[in-house]
């Protein structure tokens, strides 16, 4: 089985992308999801974050909002909540590896994967999301709750696009349509078979 990962900066369409490989068969890991989940409602993450982040938690999960203010901008309390979320989700990752072993390749959607350089280990290859930067910048600032200052501050902390372009195996290009974006995946897809001789 090859591993392949998954990524792109904030608002290059790495969701949609990640979508359209699961709607064609593919196995894919996404760490976010699990994230989401481990800090959902009765989450087993909830009781360590309490206790680091105390009335960040509450009946519905973390109150993302509440977490984000306690963390952001500030790269201890940020290690900090990583030192909780990242080991969970190695061990949700495994699992995942360990049920999809047969398959000839799966993906992991891992968001920081230039930014984490541990995470690059064992993978086949690395597949990028990528966009105009105006489209980039268009996405973000329509987000709720989102301002120019926190989207330049996050783009900030990501490695540059230029740079995950240059070091990527495969890119997906989600600036042009909807319908080329998914012909793009289609293409992948059938390249990645044909390596595993599916």
């Amino acid at each position: 089985m090859r591993v392949y990962g998954l990524t792109g900066s904030i608002g290059m369409g790495k969701s949609a992308v990640a979508a359209m490989f699961r709607k064609a068969g593919v196995p894919l890991f996404d760490a976010d999801a699990e994230v989401h989940r481990l800090q959902g409602p009765g989450g087993g993450l909830l009781p360590a974050i309490e206790a680091r982040f105390p009335g960040t938690t509450g009946a519905k999960g973390v109150d993302r909002a509440k977490l984000g203010a306690a963390v952001f901008g500030n790269q201890q309390e940020r290690k900090a909540l990583e030192a909780i979320v990242h080991p969970a989700v190695r061990r949700a990752r495994g699992r995942f590896l360990q049920r999809h072993r047969s398959r000839p390749f799966v993906i992991l959607d891992i968001p920081l994967l230039f930014e984490s350089k541990a995470q690059k280990k064992g993978l086949a290859g690395v597949i990028v999301v990528s966009a105009p930067a105006w489209k980039q910048r268009k996405r973000v600032l329509a987000r709720p709750g989102m301002t120019a200052a926190k989207f330049r501050q996050i783009v900030h902390l990501q490695t540059p696009d230029a740079e995950k372009r240059a070091r990527a195996d495969y890119i997906i290009d989600t600036g042009a349509t909807f319908t080329a974006t998914r012909a793009q995946v289609r293409r992948l897809v059938a390249c990645l078979g044909a390596k595993t001789g599916r």
